[in-house]
């Protein structure tokens, strides 16, 4: 089984993306964006980016991983 890959060293390598920013994100681009790369191998993960870097690099989380992140962040 090959390893899903975990990182990309830039976002913009993740074509044809809808980046997301969250509803309580203010206007000084100070949050991240996520996105769901629908083809190739990061197919199914859920991209995350720093939206002051957009053209930097993107995380790659399952979605069972990032509800733990998220979940954990919560508690």
């Amino acid at each position: 089984m090959t390893a899903l890959p975990r990182n990309v060293p830039s976002s913009a390598d993740l074509h044809g993306l809808r980046w997301l920013r969250s509803s309580y994100s203010t206007g000084a681009n100070n949050c991240v964006e996520t996105a769901r790369p629908r083809s190739g191998p990061s197919a199914g993960l859920l991209a995350v980016r720093d939206s002051k870097a957009p053209a930097g690099p993107a995380l790659l989380f399952s979605p069972e991983s990032w509800t733990g992140f998220v979940t954990a962040l919560a508690d």
